[in-house]
């Protein structure tokens, strides 16, 4: 894992920690969902396993810190500072909710308690690792309960805004609640259902519409999906519906989609087809299938991609990476940044899940009847337990899903943190009050 994949004022910060003897003091770092974003009223939390990956393989090479050496901001380290990137490696401890969980605003996803400088340094990535993966797990819940039961596909690679992006998004949408994806190395890492069968440029390649659909239904069979929007839509319907079976449906790219799905659906069953399905696809979202859904659209399964993969609607997630404790048990500090708007909550949190409303208390509490979300994964510098696989991730998300979260759940403070947070601030007015 590469250490120079982050922000320069992180390694700034680990130099100046080291050079005030401060990189080995334990610190808490949290990872907050400070705003939701825009359209949203919840999120799915995805995006741990790249994480878990990140922090267990953390590395700095012999190259990258002669990289370092030669910045600017850097000339001034202490030569001990590059001994100890040579070694460098997490030995903290991560606590996290479960990919699938649901989450509010002002929740935590998960904190980091490490020495220091190891707990620094990973705030870029984890921010970018976390954030993406979580607005398109979300993006894709939006996207499934607007279909109604009908499957959602996700197609979005090459809308995506790198190929490892489309892999990433491909298994977040998954989780959301997608049936599958039509990236390989998706289905490959991650296990996830591929699907996709031909593209326009197939049916353009041979003399005839007909010639093209046959040869696909030869190397296809059953799972042969007809596109029929080449040249004249319900031409092609007619022509895959002559060729017949076997035939898993066709699908439908651009026009009309609402009167083309009837006016296809009538063609396929007249020619003894009732059980080929449509597919509809073509720069969807969540609210034109909710829409084409309430029109009585006859379409069994719709193929998302740029809106999707990119959630396009609400493509950034107000998350923060903000250090909430400092100090060793006995001696500890709790800083708090007070600005407008941005004020953080002092100590090391756990979220405790009520039927009808959160709490937010300190990691140290127990509350009766709560579910406790943040758990251990790394400690020590030692994964604990397995991740779940996407299967398992999308199937806690989808029975976290089944009732559609209401809007505006309430998070309550504990008697204990809400405390500690008006012991923070009082201190920090007398400190404020003593003249200098």
């Amino acid at each position: 894992m590469n250490g120079l994949l982050t922000d320069l004022y992180e390694l700034t910060m680990a130099a100046g920690y080291f050079a005030a003897n401060k990189h080995e003091e334990t610190a808490t770092f949290e990872l907050t969902i400070r705003r939701l974003p825009r359209n949203r009223d919840f999120v799915v939390a995805a995006g741990l396993h790249r994480a878990v990956d990140y922090l267990m393989n953390l590395r700095f090479t012999v190259n990258e810190i002669a990289y370092l050496r030669g910045l600017p901001s850097l000339r001034n380290a202490d030569p001990g500072f590059w001994d100890y990137l040579e070694t460098f490696q997490f030995t903290g401890d991560l606590f996290a909710v479960p990919e699938g969980t649901i989450l509010y605003e002002g929740q935590p996803v998960l904190n980091v308690r490490a020495p220091l400088m190891q707990g620094q340094i990973p705030e870029t990535y984890l921010l970018a690792a976390i954030g993406y993966e979580t607005l398109v797990a979300t993006k894709a819940a939006r996207i499934v309960h607007a279909a109604v039961g009908r499957e959602i596909i996700e197609f979005g690679t090459r809308r995506a805004h790198t190929p490892e992006a489309g892999v990433l998004g491909a298994r977040a949408a998954y989780i959301g609640g997608c049936a599958g994806t039509s990236n390989t190395l998706a289905g490959y890492r991650y296990g996830i259902p591929v699907l996709g069968t031909a593209a326009h440029s197939w049916v353009m390649a041979f003399a005839s519409e007909a010639e093209a659909f046959e040869r696909l239904q030869r190397l296809l069979g059953e799972r042969t999906v007809h596109l029929i929007d080449t040249y004249d839509t319900l031409e092609g319907a007619r022509t895959a519906a002559r060729l017949g079976r076997p035939l898993w449906g066709v699908r439908i790219d651009s026009g009309d989609l609402a009167q083309l799905s009837r006016d296809v659906r009538v063609i396929l069953d007249q020619a003894g087809l009732p059980d080929a399905r449509i597919m509809a696809s073509g720069d969807l979202d969540e609210s034109k299938i909710a829409a084409l859904v309430e029109a009585g659209a006859p379409i069994d399964a719709f193929g998302v991609g740029t809106e999707l993969t990119t959630s396009a609607d609400a493509p950034v997630i107000g998350a923060v990476y903000k250090v909430v404790a400092i100090g060793n048990p006995g001696n500890v500090r709790y800083p708090v940044k007070s600005s407008p708007e941005k004020h953080t909550i002092p100590g090391a949190k756990q979220l405790f899940r009520l039927p009808d409303h959160d709490v937010l208390g300190l990691s140290t509490e127990c509350i009766t009847g709560a579910e406790a979300l943040l758990k251990p994964v790394i400690l020590a510098g030692k994964v604990i337990e397995t991740l779940p696989d996407a299967r398992e991730v999308r199937e806690r998300a989808a029975l976290a899903l089944r009732d559609w979260p209401a809007p505006g759940r309430k998070t309550e403070l504990s008697p204990r943190l809400k405390a500690l947070s008006a012991k923070t601030r009082n201190a920090e007015q007398e400190a404020e009050a003593i003249p200098v």
